[in-house]
């Protein structure tokens, strides 16, 4: 089974048509070439494949609680509303 980690890489990775081996921890979505279409894209592939609900508002992550300034960030984001989908 994939971890959280593996499956958001994976996400994004197709999004930005890129190989997984590609996509760094550290990247931006800028860095991924993702624009605000690919985020919503990469969002809905997210919702989908967690089961989860994305905070509308995801692209002020000041508002949201849901950071999207790095590829590490989105995966830690994406952990914690898996973790709060299984604890509910």
């Amino acid at each position: 089974m994939q971890t959280v980690k593996d499956h958001v890489i994976a996400i994004l990775a197709e999004q930005a048509v890129m190989d997984v081996s590609d996509i760094r921890l550290t990247d931006t979505l800028q860095d991924l070439g993702l624009d605000s279409l690919g985020l919503v894209e990469s969002i809905f592939a997210i919702e989908e494949a967690f089961d989860v609900s994305v905070p509308f508002n995801a692209n002020e992550p000041g508002k949201s609680g849901f950071d999207i300034s790095s590829v590490a960030a989105i995966i830690a984001a994406v952990e914690g509303l898996v973790a709060g989908a299984k604890a509910a």
